[in-house]
C-alpha cells in the first residue's frame, strides 16, 4: 500500500492554518502543523480534524511546538511561515533581523528531521529569507524556492480582470524580480483570453494596476490593521507544492536560484520556473526589452542589499 506523503506546515498562523485546510481538501497527504506556540499548532491541528467528516477529506493533521522538530521526520515537503508578519508602516525589509532567527532556527530543524524534503518559503523578506534558507540547510538549489511571484501574480490577474470586467482565470500574466515594492509585472506578457493587455486597457489604467500590484500586500496590512494577507499567499504556496507533489510541472513565477540566468547570479530572483518531482526543474527566459530589463535589474539590485544584510 502506498505510504501517503507528509507536509509540514512550519508556523502555525493564518496562513498556517489556511495552508493545513486546502492540503486537506485536496488530500495532498498527512499534515504536521509546527509553531513556536504549541497549544495554537494543536488546537488547529485538532480543529481541523473535526472537519473531516464534514468536508470528506482523509488524511491526518497533527500539531506540535518547535522545541522539537522530530514531529517533521521524513516530511517530504516544508512551507515555511515562521516568523513575525507586517504590520502597518513596516516595509518587508523591517523584518529582516527578527525573521532571519526565526529562519535560522528552522532550517537548522528542516535539515536535521527532513533532510529531503522540497522547501517553500513563505516568511517576509522573501527573497533574502529563501537564500538564508538555502544557505543554512545546504539543500540542492531545486528543492528550495521562495513563494512570491505567485502571489504576486494573482494579484495582477485580478486587478487586470477587476478592470477589464473579466474572470481571473482568463487573464495571463507574469511578475519578475524580488518580492517588494520594485517588482515588475509583465504589461507585454499579459493578455486577456489571449488579447494582450495593452489592447484591452488603456495605459494609464495599466500603470495603475502596476503600481496597485507592487503596493499589493501593503494595501492589505492597511485594510487589516493587525497582520498581513494569508488567503492568497496560502492559496500559492500550497498550490507549489501540489506541482512538486503530483509532478504537476506547472510553471510558476517562483524566487529560485539563479546561476547567469537573466544576467543574475547568486541571487534568489522572482521568475518563471518548471515545478515537477525534480523541484526546480528548469528556469524558463523571457526575452525582455530595455525598460523590462531596466526594471529588473532595479529589483534585483534591491534583492543583493537585502541579502547583504543577513550576512550569509
Amino acid at each position: 500500500m502506498a505510504t501517503r506523503k507528509k507536509i509540514a506546515l512550519i508556523g502555525a498562523g493564518q496562513i498556517g492554518g489556511t495552508m493545513a485546510l486546502m492540503c486537506g481538501q485536496r488530500n495532498l497527504g498527512d499534515v504536521v502543523l509546527v509553531d513556536i506556540m504549541e497549544g495554537v499548532a494543536k488546537g488547529k491541528a485538532l480543529d481541523l480534524q473535526q472537519t473531516r467528516g464534514v468536508l470528506g477529506f482523509d488524511v491526518d493533521v497533527t500539531g506540535g511546538g518547535t522545541g522539537d522538530y522530530a514531529i517533521i521526520a521524513d516530511a517530504d515537503v516544508c512551507i515555511v511561515t515562521a516568523g513575525v508578519p507586517r504590520k502597518p508602516g513596516m516595509s518587508r525589509d523591517d523584518l529582516l533581523k527578527v525573521n532571519l532567527e526565526a529562519i535560522t532556527k528552522v532550517a537548522q530543524g528542516i535539515k536535521r528531521h527532513a533532510p529531503n524534503a522540497f522547501v517553500v518559503v513563505v516568511t517576509n523578506p522573501l527573497d533574502s529569507m529563501v537564500y538564508a534558507m538555502y544557505k543554512i540547510t545546504g539543500f540542492p538549489k531545486g528543492r528550495v524556492v521562495g513563494m512570491a511571484g505567485v502571489l504576486d501574480t494573482a494579484r495582477f490577474q485580478y486587478f487586470v480582470a477587476e478592470a477589464a470586467g473579466c474572470s481571473p482565470q482568463d487573464v495571463v500574466g507574469s511578475v519578475l524580480g524580488g518580492h517588494g515594492d520594485d517588482m515588475v509585472p509583465l504589461v507585454r506578457y499579459c493578455s486577456v483570453s489571449g488579447v494582450p493587455l495593452t489592447k484591452v486597457l488603456d495605459r494609464s489604467k495599466i500603470d495603475a494596476i502596476v503600481e496597485r500590484t507592487r503596493k499589493g500586500g501593503g494595501e492589505i496590512v492597511s485594510l487589516l490593521g493587525t497582520g498581513s494577507a494569508f488567503y492568497a499567499p496560502a492559496a500559492a504556496a500550497v498550490a507549489m507544492a501540489e506541482s512538486y507533489l503530483r509532478d504537476q510541472k506547472r510553471t510558476f513565477p517562483c524566487s529560485a536560484l539563479l546561476d547567469g540566468q537573466y544576467g543574475v547570479k547568486g541571487l534568489f530572483v522572482g521568475v518563471p520556473v518548471v515545478l515537477g518531482a525534480g523541484g526546480v526543474e528548469r528556469i524558463v527566459e523571457l526575452e525582455l526589452d530595455d525598460q523590462e530589463r531596466a526594471m529588473l535589474a532595479r529589483s534585483v539590485e534591491s534583492v543583493r542589499r537585502s541579502v547583504a544584510e543577513t550576512k550569509l
